[in-house]
């Protein structure tokens, strides 16, 4: 599945747990929802993986984790706020250097309508 197809197929799971769940729950209860719909599309995701961070040789166990992760293909962080943050990007495009992935979705589900709380992400790494 390319890029652009896996982005999609991704943020049409996001609409539909957002459509049954609507806002205000907690971040968490999103991620376990979009979490089992991907896995029911037979896609391979992670939830909540560790991502170290490497300074030459030595490796820094700092707390970042991936809300989600389509290894290789797609970071996908999940927040429950107001209104998206500079710094929200700033994370996201942190997580994608740091994991060696050129794609990220940032999903906001506090959004009335969820596809104003969505960016994408594309790096040349």
């Amino acid at each position: 599945m390319d890029i652009d197809h896996l982005t999609q197929t991704v943020i049409g799971y996001a609409i539909e747990v957002h459509k049954q769940l609507g806002s205000g729950l907690l971040e968490s209860s999103y991620e376990a929802c979009l979490m089992y719909e991907l896995q029911q599309a037979g896609i391979k995701v992670e939830r909540q993986l560790t991502l170290p961070i490497r300074y030459k040789n030595l490796e820094i166990e700092a707390g970042y984790r991936l809300d989600l992760f389509i290894p290789n293909k797609l970071v996908i962080e999940l927040k429950s706020v107001d209104k998206l943050l500079p710094i929200h990007s700033a994370q996201i495009l942190t997580y994608m250097k740091l994991s060696k992935v050129n794609a990220g979705l940032l999903i906001n589900f506090n959004a009335l309508k969820l596809v104003d709380g969505i960016k994408r992400f594309n790096l040349s790494l």
